[in-house]
């Protein structure tokens, strides 16, 4: 069975649904900002603040290199770890992506208090989010299947891309 990798923005859910549905499916559930964080015993924020974005991106790739031998995950990816087109080529190589998209107005609302996230603490929130969105776009779409998650509550989320994967046959 292929690894699912839950791509989009940061604030989309992705750490939520991942949870979620890596209970469902019996897979080990895996935050790669979570195990950067682990390996190097610092937050995110300390590594941006302390080796900058570009040590960050490296500590993703290693981590995908890492995670592309293995099998039965529900990975939840940083926002920005779908950036580096070889990391990606590596996730697609066992696993499918799927994108969670949020409007800048959910993302807001979810981070507003969460201003630790080195891309938003500084300037105005709203257009950082505006501004990273449509620089992201791009990237996003690499996922094979997208859910938008305004609406939806995270059971809901975990369902949809649960008949999703059943129908394309990647889960019984």
């Amino acid at each position: 069975m292929k690894n699912i990798v839950l791509i989009g923005f940061m604030g989309s859910g992705k750490s939520t649904v991942g949870c979620r549905l890596a209970h469902r499916l019996g897979y080990k559930f895996v935050d790669t900002d979570y195990e950067i964080e682990q390996v190097t015993g610092l937050t995110v924020a300390q590594i941006f603040a302390k080796h900058g974005v570009k040590r960050f991106r490296g500590e993703e790739a290693l981590l995908v290199s890492k995670l592309m031998h293995q099998q039965d995950l529900v990975i939840a990816t940083g926002g920005g770890l779908v950036l580096r087109p070889e990391n990606v080529a590596m996730l697609q190589q066992n696993g499918v992506l799927i994108g969670l998209k949020a409007s800048a107005r959910t993302i807001c609302s979810r981070v507003r208090n969460k201003r630790t996230r080195p891309l938003l603490a500084r300037g105005n929130l709203r257009e950082n989010v505006e501004r990273l969105l449509r620089e992201r776009q791009a990237a996003y779409d690499v996922a094979e299947f997208s859910v938008d998650v305004d609406q939806l509550t995270p059971e809901e989320i975990v369902d949809i891309i649960y008949h999703y994967l059943k129908e394309k046959g990647y889960v019984r």
